[in-house]
């Protein structure tokens, strides 16, 4: 019996959904969900307050939640959301300061012999070099995102 893939999408606990959507969005070459048009009718329609949203780069947001998307999947174009390859920021109250490892990273792959370059863009995006790595196996750039959250470069 073959099993269909499941479908998933990544969740990240942040303390600020927006700056973290923009990044990730830059550093992936993603693009950052518009939920303009879905906010704006539930608005119209008085099921949501006017409390939920902000204003981000000229476009009604959900203030608590932000999302990027690869740029060739589909999404939903009344809600903006992506049913494809996706990563949500989600504000909560204990995001404030990390302090501890992550369970979970990312590891970026671009273009081979590239490594050193991406690092610079990457740091000019909001990212920081937390470390080098050179083993037998392999060698990468350990950096962090805005939050301190860590993830590789190889």
């Amino acid at each position: 019996m073959t099993s269909t893939p499941m479908h998933w999408k990544l969740v990240v606990d942040t303390h600020d959904p927006h700056t973290q959507a923009d990044f990730w969005a830059a550093a992936l070459h993603y693009q950052v969900e518009d939920h303009s048009p879905l906010i704006g009718k539930l608005l119209d329609l008085g099921a949501i307050p006017p409390e939920l949203v902000i204003d981000h780069h000229g476009r009604r947001a959900w203030r608590d939640a932000a999302a990027v998307r690869h740029p060739d999947e589909p999404f939903d174009p009344e809600s903006g959301t992506g049913l494809g390859r996706r990563i949500l920021f989600n504000r909560v109250p204990e995001s404030e300061k990390k302090i501890v490892k992550n369970r979970l990273h990312i590891d970026l792959h671009g273009p081979a012999g590239q490594r050193d370059k991406e690092v610079e863009r990457l740091t000019a995006l909001g990212a920081n070099i937390f470390r080098h790595v050179k083993e037998p196996a392999g060698e990468w750039v350990v950096m962090t995102d805005p939050e301190g959250n860590e993830f590789c470069v190889h």
